[in-house]
């Protein structure tokens, strides 16, 4: 197993990989804006370092060209308030030192009505804050879908009681919008497009996505797991009533090895409408995902991607998985072939080379719980209307990688449910 991503490296190293590009889409022209004085741009960064606790920073509308980050640091009930997201333009493209165009660290803090443009690093980062709004803003990348774009454009990590709220993150290089290491969380009337990754959800606890759309992002919903950090496996995460649309995009993300920024998402085949990743309690239901051209939804464990799988406190396995009620569209396109998970989904899938599939899992199972896959014992629960009609594939590595097998039986993963149980109601009224 832990050579199956050189194998399949191999299988297509003279091969043509198919990729997508997509326009630099941008959702509106910032340079129509009149630009604002060196001295109406030093009174904001002004009033990010004097802000005191209860301080509301009003940031009138125009454009505004920064050389310096916006700090806030250990302040509690602040509201950041631009004149709209069309209106108000803080440009970090100057930037000479730092990372994040906004950082934010406290309690009680609202963003909102403003636009984000060109961060070197992150777009706006909150970080070891309690209560955290983003509402109304907009984080994007003027170069489009490249690579020396920003990491992460909505960024909050190791938070809690975070509101997510009619945000549009595009164009960047890992997440558009990223919620790690926090809990308490909810995604919501939000727009993802143009990322590697439109919206993810990693190392979490009490998590709601919903009523967004994720567009032309290589991987549209994310909910991973990953070793080795501050705070390990998260649970209860649900997924609905999303928009989770051609996420075809080519994958424009540092790779692993090449340099400081290189992340697991270098590894998402382009055209996955969700996929999971050592995750555990994840609800997935009356979400529309319609043609995405390698996979809707993918269930996997972290042994998928050959990378070490031991860590303390922290599980390899996706369980506990109900994946119900929503609406799929196969695209005609075909499987990306530039990641090996596209590659092993385009090869060895149940229905046929070269075939868009609707829902895979990758098989692998923790055997200490059971000798026998057929049992369930991953408790992975599929209850979709029509099954028998979607593209499922479940893969066998237990041969080896020289002797992949492909099942579409579904049976062994039916007439079951799993409660996944969210409490969001503290901050639904954030």
């Amino acid at each position: 197993m832990k050579n199956l991503h050189f194998f399949l490296f191999t299988v297509f190293s003279i091969g043509i990989f198919g990729c997508s590009t997509s326009s630099n889409e941008r959702t509106f022209d910032s340079s129509q804006l009149p630009r604002m004085s060196q001295e109406q741009t030093e009174k904001i960064v002004e009033d990010f370092i004097m802000a005191e606790d209860g301080s509301i920073i009003e940031i009138p509308a125009g454009f505004y060209e920064l050389n310096t980050q916006l700090i806030l640091d250990n302040k509690s009930n602040i509201t950041i308030k631009g004149s709209g997201l069309r209106e108000t333009v803080l440009s970090f493209k100057n930037l000479k030192s730092g990372g994040e165009g906004i950082k934010l660290v406290g309690n009680n803090i609202t963003i909102e009505d403003l636009t984000v443009e060109d961060a070197p690093g992150d777009g706006v980062k909150a970080q070891h804050t309690d209560g955290i709004t983003f509402r109304r803003i907009n984080v994007t990348w003027t170069n489009g879908d490249k690579s020396k774009n920003g990491t992460y454009a909505i960024y909050p990590v190791q938070c809690k009681n975070v509101m997510i709220d009619e945000v549009i993150a595009s164009h960047s290089r890992d997440a558009g919008i990223y919620v790690g290491q926090s809990e308490n969380i909810i995604v919501k009337n939000s727009l993802a497009f143009g990322n590697v990754a439109g919206i993810e959800i990693e190392n979490c606890d009490n998590a709601e996505v919903f009523g967004n759309v994720a567009r032309d992002n290589a991987g549209g919903i994310l909910v991973f797991n990953l070793p080795g950090l501050p705070k390990a496996d998260g649970k209860g995460t649900k997924i609905y009533d999303n928009d989770i649309i051609e996420n075809n995009h080519e994958n424009f993300a540092t790779a692993i090895g090449e340099g400081p920024n290189g992340n697991t998402v270098t590894m998402i085949p382009p055209g996955s409408g969700v996929i999971l990743l050592a995750a555990k309690e994840v609800e997935i239901y009356n979400n529309r995902i319609l043609r995405n051209k390698t996979t809707g939804v993918a269930i996997a464990s972290y042994q998928i991607t050959g990378f070490p799988s031991e860590a303390p406190n922290w599980s390899p396995f996706t369980t506990a998985i109900y994946v119900h009620d929503n609406e799929y569209d196969r695209t005609k396109g075909f499987p990306d072939l530039s990641r090996e998970l596209g590659q092993l989904i385009s090869i060895y899938n149940a229905h046929g080379k070269a075939k868009t599939q609707d829902i895979i899992y990758d098989g692998i199972w923790d055997e200490a719980i059971s000798k026998d896959i057929t049992t369930n014992p991953m408790r992975i629960c599929l209850s979709e209307k029509g099954l028998e009609d979607l593209f499922f594939t479940r893969f066998d590595f237990t041969e080896g990688e020289d002797n992949i097998k492909a099942f579409a039986d579904a049976t062994p993963f039916q007439n079951c449910t799993i409660s996944v149980n969210t409490n969001v109601s503290a901050i639904a009224e954030m």
